[in-house]
């Protein structure tokens, strides 16, 4: 069923695989039994490889015992490797590219005894907006996910309102972006948390999109209004939504001199990853912050 390709191994069979996707794994020897997941999802013309190198995810992993799950997009399904959130056969439960994914994550969790609570999501630009998609469509997966350079949970239905969302202009109302996500499953139980990265620079996929993601989940969240707090972290503005219970339930980081891409903080001795194209070198390192805000560093 694995392959060895590397430091990444190739996960060969994982059920019907409707969306036609690859899978990779990156298992650190420290991971423990009952330990957690993270499913990492690269964007347009990138590939597991790269955005693993770029993000430092599996160094993490070896930090910290964490197994990770590279979903892969294929030419065939795509010219530029983007995973097709908009596509309504790729957006829905049950469905394309999203079942391949939950089967994906079904697969490793069984094969390495993984906590099935501490599973967690990411994914940078398309794979930021299948992450939308993902923590919609099986919300009962995941205890948390991470959007990078994303779009809101079924923001658009076309090619061309996908490209039209990416520029800013249009998208549903508050009120709809809430009801896609509730009507996305029959979940009734606790809500993944959220956390939001984007550039303020960012000309591929405006940072609207970033906020219209944080009112997409505040309603459902119950954390509707202006944030709890707002912090400063590597010196960013860090702004955090809580709930009743004092717990944090979406973060948001909007890094003003950024373009489009995942941060990274490449120096120090808590360094993550490399510089490069859509790899972007801005003193915080997401990857690191993400796995802060999951519990994965402690």
């Amino acid at each position: 069923m694995y392959s060895d390709t590397g430091d990444m191994t190739l996960l060969r069979r994982f059920g019907t695989d409707p969306g036609s996707l690859r899978a990779k794994t990156y298992i650190p020897n420290n991971l423990s039994k009952n330990g957690p997941l993270v499913v990492v999802l690269h964007g347009s013309n990138q590939s597991a490889e790269s955005y693993n190198n770029g993000s430092g995810w599996s160094a993490l992993a070896d930090e910290t015992g964490v197994a990770l799950l590279f979903p892969g997009q294929r030419r065939s399904n795509n010219a530029i490797r983007s995973f097709n959130w908009f596509k309504p056969g790729d957006s829905h439960r049950g469905f394309g590219e999203p079942l391949s994914i939950r089967q994906m994550i079904r697969q490793v969790v069984d094969d390495h005894a993984i906590d099935p609570s501490r599973v967690f999501i990411t994914g940078l630009s398309s794979g930021g907006a299948m992450t939308s998609v993902m923590l919609a469509t099986y919300p009962e997966v995941f205890a948390g996910g991470a959007i990078i350079a994303g779009l809101p949970y079924r923001s658009a239905g076309t090619l061309m309102q996908a490209i039209f969302r990416m520029k800013g202009y249009g998208g549903p109302s508050d009120r709809t972006l809430d009801a896609l996500v509730r009507g996305a499953s029959n979940f009734a139980g606790h809500w993944p948390t959220i956390s939001v990265w984007h550039g303020g620079r960012d000309t591929t996929v405006d940072k609207s999109n970033a906020d219209s993601i944080v009112r997409q989940w505040q309603k459902i969240h119950k954390v509707e209004g202006p944030p709890t707090r707002i912090e400063k972290v590597d010196g960013v503005p860090r702004q955090v939504w809580c709930d009743a219970d004092g717990r944090v339930a979406i973060e948001e980081y909007i890094i003003s001199r950024m373009g489009h891409g995942t941060p990274i903080r490449g120096g120090g001795d808590d360094g993550l990853g490399e510089e490069g194209k859509y790899m972007l070198e801005v003193g915080i390192s997401s990857t690191r912050r993400i796995a802060d805000f999951w519990g994965l560093t402690q």
